[in-house]
């Protein structure tokens, strides 16, 4: 690695000669499979941009002229270059992020990490450049796969119009997203790929034709002046010709003489251009190429020499339990039809697929049309189920809103990596759904807690047929079984006041709290009722099941408790604990209640349970604010009927931590 280590910035790449950067890129290419093996992250897409990232460093001078990646998942070897090859903790707490960071350095210009925004990005950059009397270029990469997304043609088309603004568009072209690239536009970028004819017809035109005596120079000068209709016959490129933009390609993205060629032209150009890039996802590592399903686009801690996971799953997933469900609901009824937005095999679709491939519709990277296309077939008389990361729905708002639940159609949505995922930092915690669809009148939202949930709510979900349903999971592995004492109304009690010992039902003694949970955190719930009773407080946990809407029952059911929280894997603000402050003060009902979840912030990147504790989502932090609660209570009514009152220090009863467990406030005697 003495090339790589020698790397600190990008203008150490110029004092490099041809054959020392083809060493560097094979430094590079074992440095990824080493370290992104032995932390995870996104391998595959690394490895095919190692050629493509040098010539841009070697061409353009960061961070002076601006490179965005789009999606920055294949940004590893830009970090490389920019100095950052301390790869031991990606995407851990206090390492590397596994996208740019503005946080990290003054190379990374954008953090997204949501695929098809770099152009408009790129686009409104270029536009400050000129208006500020700037020529530094700028330069987004995109991949194909990203092409597919409405929003970069969006920005295409405004691009296109300033003929003088110097913008430099790389198309990275593997021919996958995190599968293969569907689509027209996939097919027309294939063409691209493999006809060279016209570069060859021209050149061979221009010699033959000029040795052709009196009229061959005149010949010539017309073919060369009807080029791009020529073009279009040739080589169907003029789809961006046609938007006003200058194209050159396809270029070998693994050749960097070709690629440094290419994009000096295109520096110098000095308006918009294309340069169309060819690359290999996985490119340099056999197990990776040999990988059909998506050429190790993200892998888990894995084997370098074999590809193979180090651990085995210690359980079924939520995804796989999902696909077993799919499976079962398609071949009971031919109406059920799915859709994935380039993510077939990251949310569960494809066994589906394999057994239904006429019932599956993969859009691209297209959430917007995803939906809208969704709401299409609900009219034609199926039930479309749509399966995306829980994040990404986000991007599809208004279609949810006015082209589904405004026409009341029978749409299911499945969101994947529902609430705090961790590695993949800010962008990808799905913290935001059960909050914006709070407002969508008609939807109905569940949160399974189990396996045996997400097969029966994704079974009730699409027997809806006159509004929009959401089945919402996390991330990783499923757990145990979480068993239900009793129902009341359409919710699961998990927990029966009583059933601690600390009262009986019907003794007139109301409960002291409700512990209202949602979704996976079941089991959490359960642990903090567990540590409210060795405090001597009692407590039932229910389970809703259907969050939204609040189930009619569940206010009467607070009507019988001192104090409600509500505990969801979800951002505070509008989430399930927001609606039901609403239904009670909507009933009359003057209770005191607490909502714990996900505060509004963007999260760094760190392990699930890390976040969980920074964010006080834990067992003990939870029982320690609910039993603070319950101590005002005590406080405020001068001890109640059957309890001795309980002392506070600064507001808050004081548990003293031995062996991990909290003792009992009641048995506290010593002064704060």
């Amino acid at each position: 690695m003495a090339l790589l280590t020698s790397i600190r910035g990008p203008r150490d790449l110029d004092r490099l000669a041809s054959g020392q950067l083809a060493a560097l890129a094979r430094e590079i290419r074992s440095f990824l499979v080493t370290e992104v093996c032995r932390t995870g992250g996104h391998l595959g897409p690394n490895l095919g941009v190692v050629e493509l990232t040098i010539a841009l460093h070697r061409v353009f001078d960061s961070p002076r002229d601006r490179i965005l990646f789009d999606t920055g998942h294949q940004s590893y070897v830009h970090k490389l270059l920019t100095g950052r090859q301390d790869f031991s903790r990606l995407r851990m707490k206090g390492g590397l992020s596994g996208y740019p960071s503005r946080a990290e350095s003054e190379h990374d210009v954008i953090e997204n990490s949501h695929a098809s925004t770099v152009l408009s990005y790129a686009d409104g950059l270029a536009k400050a450049n000129q208006l500020l009397g700037r020529n530094d270029p700028v330069v987004a990469v995109i991949g194909d796969g990203a092409l597919t997304g409405g929003m970069a043609w969006e920005a295409l088309n405004n691009i296109a119009e300033a003929k003088d603004r110097p913008l430099v568009i790389v198309v990275n072209d593997n021919e996958r997203s995190y599968s293969p690239t569907i689509g027209g536009l996939a097919n027309h970028l294939a063409t691209l790929r493999t006809t060279k004819g016209y570069e060859r017809f021209l050149s061979w035109g221009k010699d033959a034709l000029q040795r052709t005596p009196v009229v061959g120079r005149q010949l010539f000068e017309t073919l060369h002046g009807a080029k791009k209709g020529l073009k279009d016959l040739v080589v169907p490129q003029g789809m961006f010709e046609d938007l006003g933009l200058k194209y050159i390609g396809p270029i070998d993205g693994h050749d960097l003489s070709a690629l440094e060629s290419a994009l000096t032209g295109a520096r110098g150009f000095g308006g918009p251009v294309i340069v169309h890039c060819l690359t290999e996802k996985g490119r340099g590592y056999h197990a990776a190429e040999n990988n059909d399903e998506d050429r190790f686009h993200a892998v888990g801690v894995i084997r370098s020499e074999t590809g193979l996971p180090i651990k085995s799953g210690s359980g079924q997933s939520w995804t796989s339990v999902f696909a077993e469900e799919m499976v079962a609901l398609g071949r009971e009824r031919d109406d059920i039809v799915g859709i994935s937005a380039a993510m077939l095999h990251p949310v569960g679709l494809a066994p589906f697929a394999e057994d239904f491939p006429n019932r599956v519709f993969d859009v691209g990277i297209a959430e917007q049309h995803a939906v809208t296309s969704a709401a299409g077939l609900a009219t034609g008389g199926l039930h479309p189920v749509v399966a995306v990361y829980a994040t990404f729905l986000n991007r599809a708002f208004d279609q949810v809103l006015m082209d589904v639940a405004l026409h009341r159609l029978g749409v299911t949505f499945v969101l994947d990596r529902a609430g705090v995922t961790g590695s993949d930092g800010a962008s990808h915690n799905g913290m935001w759904d059960m909050s914006i669809l709070q407002v969508v009148p008609g939807l109905r939202l569940a949160a399974p807690r189990d396996a045996e949930q997400v097969r029966a709510q994704l079974r009730e979900a699409v027997e809806v047929e006159d509004a929009p349903t959401v089945v919402r999971y996390p991330k990783g592995t499923v757990g145990p079984a979480v068993p239900a004492v009793g129902r009341v109304g359409g919710m699961d009690v998990l927990r029966a006041a009583g059933t601690d010992g600390l009262g009986e039902v019907g003794d007139g003694r109301l409960t002291d709290v409700l512990i209202v949970s949602v979704g996976a955190l079941a089991p959490m719930c359960l642990e903090v009722a567990d540590l409210l009773s060795a405090q001597g407080i009692s407590s039932t946990v229910v389970d809703p099941r259907w969050v939204r809407p609040v189930d009619p029952a569940l206010p009467d059911l607070a009507a019988e408790h001192r104090v409600v929280v509500t505990i969801e894997d979800n951002g505070r603000v509008g989430g399930v604990g927001a609606a039901l402050a609403q239904a009670l003060r909507d009933a009359d009902m003057d209770l005191p209640l607490r909502n714990f979840g996900i505060p509004q912030e963007f999260l760094d990147h760190a392990s699930r349970p890390e976040i969980l504790a920074e964010i006080g989502l834990t067992a003990p932090d939870l029982a320690r604010k609910a039993a603070a609660l319950v101590s005002r209570l005590d406080v405020a009514t001068e001890a109640a009927p059957g309890r001795d009152p309980v002392r506070l220090c600064d507001g808050e009863p004081r548990f003293p931590v031995e062996s991990g467990a909290l003792i009992s406030v009641r048995e506290r005697s010593e002064p704060c």
